[in-house]
């Protein structure tokens, strides 16, 4: 078999991509993405909700019901704008509408949101009771009187002869949540611009605590989520892909983003003082003019911006494969289109070790065999 031909019958379920990328206003445009997708060999799309044209089950079952081999995730939705029964309800029918290719994954969501929205932040002990209750669900089982912090609920039930095995993940990134997560849950979703001993260091964390949890810690799915930003790109695009959404991150969660890779307080500090950003009345990835995202640039060290894949495809394409090398089994290639990230894949596939993934299943949160 040639290189061409190999390449066009390998599905690289290691790798995975967003689909829908920031700020949207079609959700159309991710049926075209997801098409793209499988004609590339990406493994997996990723959806984070969004209120507005990105609703979560909305956009998977679309996804779903127009591939055949992409694995799919919901990553993610938040757990308390979600009552147990549809969001049990919705993954079953996912899982079987897909053949088993779906990964719904829960976060505790932009605090601020969540306060507007009425809502309780999330805690650690809310978000396993809840996903205790959902494996329940899943299992047929009949769930009656139930009352604790997520909720009073008198009667659950899905169906009694289910017994599903359907994976669930978790997003986040402090150290923390992650330890909390490998002892809970299938799979883990990081974050973007974390540096390589920041990723490696959650790695261990997670497989840790999965380990501590009775666990076996290398069935845990962990993503690295990793700036894919080829130097293909037109530099206007580039720029807002780059600085535009770390520094939409730092407006987010900075606090957590700068602990997390041992960066300098004081360099976000200035960064959220400088009238460019104090001043910008809401996410820089959706307001931000190319002239304010040159001076936002100025105010970001470049290492803040080193964790990504630039330049030749094969660059790309050899920064990608390093990540694997700091413990995770997955990595999302994070900012970039199907479309965007065509150059790359191609070079990917040639430097790609035979057989190092082959045991990965399709599902994003599958146990590796």
């Amino acid at each position: 078999m040639n290189d061409v031909a190999r390449y066009a019958a390998t599905v690289f379920n290691e790798l995975g991509y967003y689909a829908l990328g920031g700020h949207v206003e079609s959700p159309r445009d991710a049926i075209a993405e997801c098409h793209e997708a499988e004609a590339l060999g990406l493994g997996a799309t990723f959806l984070s909700e969004r209120f507005n044209v990105k609703e979560g089950a909305t956009m998977c079952g679309a996804i779903g019901a127009v591939t055949e081999k992409l694995g799919i995730a919901l990553a993610a939705t938040n757990h308390n704008t979600r009552h147990p029964m549809p969001f049990a309800a919705h993954a079953t029918t996912m899982h079987r509408l897909t053949g088993g290719r779906y990964l719904p994954c829960i976060a505790r969501g932009i605090i601020p949101q969540i306060k507007a929205f009425g809502l309780t932040p999330a805690t650690n002990s809310q978000m396993a009771e809840f996903v205790a209750l959902i494996r329940r669900l899943w299992r047929g089982e009949r769930v009656e009187n139930y009352e604790s912090e997520i909720g009073r609920f008198p009667v659950l039930q899905l169906d009694p002869a289910f017994d599903e095995d359907i994976p669930i993940g978790l997003v986040g990134f402090g150290p923390k949540t992650v330890e909390f997560a490998g002892g809970v849950f299938d799979a883990i979703i990081l974050h973007t611009y974390i540096g390589e001993e920041g990723t490696a260091r959650l790695v261990r964390i997670a497989r840790d605590a999965a380990e501590r949890a009775g666990r076996d810690p290398d069935r845990l799915r962990i993503w690295s989520v990793f700036a894919t930003l080829g130097d293909h790109l037109e530099p206007k695009l580039y720029l807002k892909k780059s600085v535009g959404r770390l520094a939409t991150y730092l407006q987010v969660y900075g606090d957590l983003l700068v602990e997390t890779n041992g960066w300098d307080k004081e360099v976000l500090k200035r960064f959220r003082e400088a009238p460019v950003i104090a001043n910008m009345g809401g996410w820089v990835d959706a307001r931000a003019t190319h002239e304010q995202l040159e001076r936002i640039a100025e105010l970001l060290p470049g290492e803040w911006l080193a964790p990504a894949a630039s330049g030749s495809p094969e660059q790309c394409a050899r920064k990608v494969l390093g990540q694997f090398d700091l413990g995770v089994n997955g990595v999302i290639l994070h900012g970039a289109t199907p479309a965007e990230l065509a150059p790359i894949i191609p070079a990917y596939a040639k430097l790609r070790p035979e057989g190092r993934f082959d045991n990965l299943p399709a599902n994003p949160g599958g146990k590796p065999s």
